[in-house]
């Protein structure tokens, strides 16, 4: 038996049960994702609050991506601020956009929501890709942790790039 999650607080709701039938584990495997990224310096949310999760389908990330980006379409990740400091903020995942970003990549949904799960806490830790120098950081932070977790470098296969997550 293992030992308690450090992340256990962690919300993690799984509104679409495509997730766990998909990625079994599902809870676990985003729990696993939290603990690796703080260990290649990222956020550590035993120090702070964690964030919630949503595992949501394309039609409420659409709806919220409108809402808040203006956007009227689905993408894999919406990170949202914490609202206060009692608060992780919000990490909140489209499960037809990562199925199909998952297959176009050649690599398992889990590997592919744990890297997503990854760059949404690293983005709610202040982390951004918007500028050459910020993207080498956070996409260096990203491989580390996804190597760690027994993945390929999410960069690199594939040459794929997912230029959908945002934060808000």
């Amino acid at each position: 038996m293992e030992p308690p999650s450090r992340h256990a607080g962690t919300d993690i709701i799984i509104e679409d049960a495509r997730w766990r039938a998909s990625v079994p584990g599902t809870e676990r495997a985003i729990r696993r994702a939290l603990v690796a990224v703080a260990r290649q310096g990222g956020p550590d949310f035993t120090q702070s609050p964690a964030p919630s999760i949503l595992l949501a389908t394309d039609r409420i990330v659409k709806r919220l991506n409108a809402r808040f980006r203006d956007k009227n379409k689905p993408t894999n990740v919406l990170t949202f601020e914490p609202l206060s400091p009692m608060h992780g903020g919000d990490i909140v995942l489209g499960y037809e956009t990562v199925r199909r970003e998952a297959a176009a990549a050649r690599r398992s949904l889990r590997a592919h929501l744990s890297h997503l799960v990854v760059h949404g806490a690293l983005h709610l830790a202040g982390y951004d890709h918007h500028h050459p120098g910020e993207a080498r950081e956070m996409e260096g932070i990203e491989t580390r942790t996804l190597r760690s977790l027994g993945f390929g470098d999410p960069w690199r296969q594939g040459n794929w790039r997912q230029a959908g997550s945002v934060r808000i």
